[in-house]
């Protein structure tokens, strides 16, 4: 990346990684990058033992609680799926992957039988599929402007993975703003988003600065680049009650209505490293 085509984007201001799909992740200082994304996100997730399908909080009429769970990596993963996760659950007992009855508990906890999976098992004779790729649900709320309203339909993950699309999603701090501005009543905070890398940007402008960078590279830090390859379009997650944030359908119908439901950019890895808090971000035609 040349001098000549480098535009200063901003800063890294917040990591963050989802050691188990929907539920509640952990903010971290610096991480480690690889093709798969940061080391230890979404390595984890929830069979439902009756139809196979990945729990997902895209589908909270089954699955409503997800977000008073919390799971965390206990040691720093060296970007393996199978790294070891710790649970928290709504009543405050701690689990990890290497609790006996861990099935069993989270069974009773949700209401529904599940097994906790990770990635490694994905064709491995589970009811994911047969070619390592794996199914969830998900509900559209009756919301004009989106592709489909008040109906639930199924997705498929990309191939040996959990995650809904792409392994790396990245947001904007004047991206929050915008939406803020557009309604202030809304709480439009980094939880409802799951963003892995939050950048504020250079300057200071309420704008949806991100969606700019599509099609472009962006080098984190010394190492890293990234290469955006599209919006990230938003669901009934960004409106669900979390912590003391409220349930709030005003916050999806306000990225619908002024930016076509896209909150964030999804991103692959072109050359892997460590991120760290602070990192500067430079962007590049390339």
């Amino acid at each position: 990346m040349s001098d000549a085509t480098q535009t200063e984007a901003g800063a890294v201001v917040s990591l963050w990684r989802y050691p188990v799909k929907s539920m509640i992740g952990e903010e971290l200082a610096s991480v480690a990058l690889s093709e798969r994304g940061l080391a230890g996100d979404r390595a984890w997730a929830l069979q439902d033992s009756t139809d196979g399908k990945m729990a997902t909080a895209k589908n909270p009429r089954k699955w409503p609680n997800l977000f008073a769970f919390h799971a965390s990596c206990p040691a720093s993963p060296a970007g393996s799926a199978a790294a070891a996760v710790r649970i928290t659950l709504p009543n405050g007992s701690v689990l990890t992957d290497q609790t006996s009855n861990v099935n069993r508990i989270l069974s009773q906890t949700l209401g529904r039988e599940v097994t906790l999976v990770s990635t490694e098992r994905l064709g491995s004779g589970s009811r994911a599929a047969q070619d390592s790729t794996a199914h969830s649900e998900e509900y559209w709320p009756d919301i004009e402007g989106l592709d489909h309203r008040e109906t639930v339909t199924d997705f498929a993950l990309p191939a040996g993975t959990f995650f809904d699309c792409a392994t790396v999603h990245l947001l904007t701090t004047t991206t929050l703003g915008r939406l803020r501005s557009l309604y202030p009543q809304g709480r439009f905070e980094l939880p409802r988003f799951r963003p892995n890398i939050v950048v504020r940007p250079a300057g200071d402008e309420l704008t949806f600065v991100e969606d700019s960078w599509i099609g472009q590279t962006i080098a984190i830090g010394e190492d890293v680049r990234l290469r955006i390859t599209g919006p990230c379009g938003r669901c009934v997650m960004t409106t669900l009650a979390q912590g003391d944030l409220p349930n709030d359908t005003g916050i999806l119908r306000t990225a619908v209505q002024h930016n076509r439901a896209n909150v964030g950019v999804y991103a692959a890895v072109v050359r892997g490293g460590t991120i760290h808090r602070g990192d500067r971000v430079v962007v590049s035609g390339e």
